[in-house]
This record gives C-alpha cells, structure tokens and sequence, in this order.
C-alpha cells in the first residue's frame, strides 16, 4: 500500500475528496493506486486491487458522503473491469476493479447506495456478473430474451443476438405483495394510452391511498450498448442522439466530450458557445411541455394550450434558425454542423424576449388558480433527505432543496465562462417541480443572451484526432433532466468499443416510487408527470 508522500505525489492538489478517500482506504487496508495522470478527466480514476475490497470501497465513499453517480462494466476478454463513478463538492472520481470472466463476482455497493441497486441488476443481466449482498435478486434488464446463462454485452455475443422466435411473454415477475383488511393491487401499464413508451406500474392501495409503488421499466430494450460496437465517433454520436428523443442535444453534447477527452482534443470556443445555446434552447422547449401537461393532468386546458403554443413556436425557431425542430444531430465530434447565421442572434434575442414576456403574464394567471393550486400543492411530497438518499437529479433534486449543477458545481465550456445561478425550491411537492422548471427556464433565457454576447469569431469544429487503441474518456454535462454521464473506450481503427450512457432517468425514476406513497390513486399521473422519467433514457 502506498505510504501519504506517494499519494499525495499521485492525487493533485485539486483532488482532495479523492486524497481523503484513498487515506482512509489504506487505513482499512484496501488497496488502491491513484492513476496520474488521470485518463478520465474531469475525474481521477482509482484502481480497486482486490475485487473483495468493492464493498469496502463503497463503504467509505457513503462515509465521506460521496454521491454514487453510475456504474458500468467492459469486457476484457479474460477479465471484466467494473467501474463506479462518484461526487462530492462538485469533484468525480472513479473507482474500478477487474474480475475474472469464468466466476465474475463483486460486493454490491447498493446496501450503500441506494443508486446502485438498478444498474447492479443491469451489469448483472447484461454481464453476468453477481453482486453478493444485493438486496435484490430480481432480473431487471433481460425480460426473458436471453436465458440466465448468456450475457449479451460480453464481446463474444453476436449484436444480431440469438433470436428464439418469439420471445415468452414476461408473466411472472414477482411484484412486492401486501396483504390485509381492504387492501387491493391496481396493475398500470406495460401498455399506455397516448403514445409514450411501455412501462409497469403495480400499486397497493387502500381506499384511494396508495400504500406502496413498484416500477417495471426495461420493455423497450434497444441494445444501444451492443450496437454502439464498432461505431465511428460520428455514427456514435448520432447514436447518442437517439438514446432519449427530448435529450438529443444532451446526449450527444456528453458522448462527444467524452471522445474529444479520449482524443486529447477541444472543440472550438465558438463551438463549444453554440453547444451551450443549443443546450439551453433544448432545456426551455421541454420544460414548456413538461409545465403544460402538469397543468393538463389536473384539468387546467388553457395553461395547457398555452404553454403548449409557446413551445411550438420556440420548437419553429429551432427549424428556422438550426435546420431541426429537436436539434437532432447537430453537435459533432470536433465541435457543431451549424453556425449561428447573420440574423439569428437577433431573432434569438428577440423570441427570448417574447417568451418571457408571455411568460411573465402566463404564470401570473396560472399562480392565481385556485383549482391547480388545490392539485399541486403538498402533493407528491419529496423530502431532501429523501432526496439526497436516491441520489435525485435536475429539478427533481432542486425541488427539495438539493443544490447541484453541473453547470455550476463542475462547469465545462461554455458554462465555465458566464454566470450560471441555480434555481431552488425547498417544499418538494409537485408545485415546486413545476416552479423550479420556470425559475431554470428564466436561467436558461439568460444564458442564452450572455452566450450570444460573448460569443468569440473562429471555426465551428476542429478536424478530428484518432484516438490511441484503449484510449477512454468520461463525458459529463446538466441536460435538462439533470446530470448525464457518458463513458467511452476505443478500439482498434478509431472505432468505438465501448459506450456507457447515463441518463438522469435511471437516477430519478425510483424518485417516483417514493413521491407517490401517501397520496390518492387519480394524483399519481400528477405525480408521474411532475418527474417526467425518460422510458427510452432508462431502457438501454
């Protein structure tokens, strides 16, 4: 084990969490390297030497109170590496590890983070790999596609898969049961009205009072991990795009920093300011649309129609002044495929002007509405510590008073270069979600003009770097539903081998789980909406 003069020779100055975290491993006995300089930044990456020390790890990382941001395993051949990223105070760190392929088994760190509990079950349905001491022994990702022997994302399993025919239907997942004087079970789901994508619901409720909430996601597995094999970094980032259709800028803004980071290159400053714009315009359009159906699902059509409408005529913009309605695929590796053209800084300044102006009239007829006050106040009760608990992200988090940004708390450019104020709510009801979502839309209509004021002359992309084989990179920016976190690995030719996306859905949705008890059956859709988890973000 290293002695304190090699740490603090292998964690920078700038690394303290990290220092204190590898001090307090060796004092246990645990041994750990710091890998300086590290491959992954913005995070230093630890190495994990005993695989039988993972649980030991996540001990003192819940200790020092480190929040458990993702994890996500490779395949070596004759080894899997599994790999934990963590934050405090605005610094990431890595944690990994390396199991042999024929017995791959690990402590779970889910008895310390509750975070990790789903994307264990994904590692193992998709790996292989058991995690001993997970409270949760339930498949989660393979929905009876594969049998419990195979595991599709180890390199020797074909990206066509192994199709049976049909697959079986997926009957007999062991739901929660609760039992007693006038309790009853409502199942919801898979299928929906409307046109969003399957997810289960199973309830216990007594009267109109939920007891109990277990969530069933996973029906639209799309193997984004296995396809992305392969893949050129601009096929990757197109990839990235599609991961969650409301968060084609954020996705694609995380992959691509995470390439440039393995390629050792930097987008252009006037590239890097375009991407912050897009973002921003990305964050206002789906915080329109997630306002109005707040408003929808209590019976409020005119705010509905009408926060609807400014959401299509921000969406008309995106047309007119970035050739798409979503900003579908227009960040690249290197930088951005459009410009902001003469003209459209004015007519940016110009709707966003506009917008707040309605906005500001809108919000006063909405605040005065008895009947939506009725609905949204003390409904759906998030406390912050239950919130800091499930790690929650974005406006879930803010919305009961847990203050992070990635923007602020660990900025990347452009963020790093204008002021960027973090909106807060303390109540944690379904009301704050939504007044948290107007107060980060006013953020995002100031941005936007401070990145138009400062935005530098220069080329919109830098011709691209290949990467060394093995080189790997870690993307980390705020969508709009929170933090997303991206890793990837290279390959042989520049090709992608590995690719890990994190969307703040998976971190959220258990959110939900917790939001709901308490409440009556008809505010769950409210509840529901109020969070707004990504189906497609979750079900890799």
């Amino acid at each position: 084990m290293n002695d304190q003069n090699e740490l603090d020779r292998e964690v920078p100055e700038q690394f303290d969490p990290a220092r204190r975290f590898l001090l307090e491993l060796a004092d246990r006995g645990v041994e750990a390297q710091a890998i300086s300089p590290s491959p992954l930044p913005p995070a230093q990456l630890l190495e994990i030497v005993e695989p039988t020390d993972w649980g030991k790890a996540a001990a003192v990382a819940q200790s020092q109170a480190w929040r458990w941001v993702a994890g996500w395993a490779e395949d070596g051949q004759a080894l899997l590496s599994v790999s934990v990223c963590l934050e405090l105070q605005g610094i990431y760190m890595v944690l990994r590890t390396r199991i042999d392929t024929r017995q791959p088994c690990l402590p779970s760190h889910a008895p310390y983070f509750f975070a990790a509990n789903r994307p264990e079950r994904h590692m193992r349905d998709l790996f292989g790999i058991e995690f001993t001491d997970h409270p949760d022994p339930r498949r989660w990702t393979r929905h009876q596609a594969w049998d419990s022997e195979t595991a599709p994302l180890r390199k020797s399993f074909p990206k066509e898969g192994l199709p049976p025919g049909q697959t079986p239907p997926d009957m007999n997942y062991p739901f929660f049961r609760a039992e007693g004087h006038g309790v009853y079970e409502i199942p919801v789901g898979p299928v929906h009205a409307g046109i969003i994508e399957p997810g289960h619901f199973r309830f216990h409720a007594v009267g109109e009072t939920l007891l109990h909430l277990e969530e069933r996601l996973g029906y639209v597995h799309k193997g984004v991990e296995k396809i992305a094999e392969g893949r050129t970094p601009e096929s990757l980032a197109r990839l990235a795009g599609r991961v969650s259709g409301d968060t084609t800028v954020g996705h694609a803004f995380a992959a691509c920093l995470a390439m440039e980071r393995a390629a050792n290159l930097e987008a252009p400053p006037r590239a890097a300011f375009i991407r912050g714009i897009l973002a921003e315009r990305e964050r206002i359009a789906n915080h329109l649309w997630d306002m109005a159906a707040i408003c929808n699902d209590v019976g409020f059509g005119f705010a509905y129609y009408q926060l609807g409408r400014l959401r299509e005529v921000w969406l008309r913009d995106n047309q007119a002044m970035f050739g798409h309605r979503l900003l579908m695929d227009r960040i690249i590796p290197g930088g951005v495929s459009v410009d902001v053209a003469n003209g459209a800084g004015e007519r940016m300044r110009a709707s966003s002007k506009v917008l707040r102006l309605e906005l500001d009239d809108l919000l006063t007829i909405i605040d005065a509405n008895s009947s939506l006050e009725d609905r949204i106040v003390t409904t759906g009760y998030l406390t912050l510590e239950d919130a800091q608990t499930l790690g929650a992200l974005g406006f879930v988090g803010r919305a009961s008073g847990q203050v992070f940004d990635v923007r602020h708390d660990a900025p990347y450019s452009p963020y790093d270069q204008v002021e960027v104020k973090v909106p807060l709510e303390e109540q944690g009801d379904v009301a704050s979600r939504f007044w948290v979502r107007y107060k980060e839309m006013r953020v995002a209509l100031k941005l936007i003009e401070s990145l138009l004021d400062k935005m530098p002359d220069g080329d919109i992309a830098a011709p691209w770097i290949t990467p060394q084989p093995d080189a790997e990179g870690l993307g980390l920016v705020e969508g709009w539903r929170g933090e997303i976190l991206c890793f990837v690995r290279f390959g042989e030719n520049g090709c992608i081998s590995r690719y890990y996306p994190r969307d703040p859905s998976i971190v959220n949705w258990p959110a939900l789980e917790k939001i709901a008890l308490g409440n009556i059956v008809p505010d769950f859709p409210v509840c529901n909406k109020s969070v707004n988890g990504s189906y497609s973000g979750n079900d890799l």
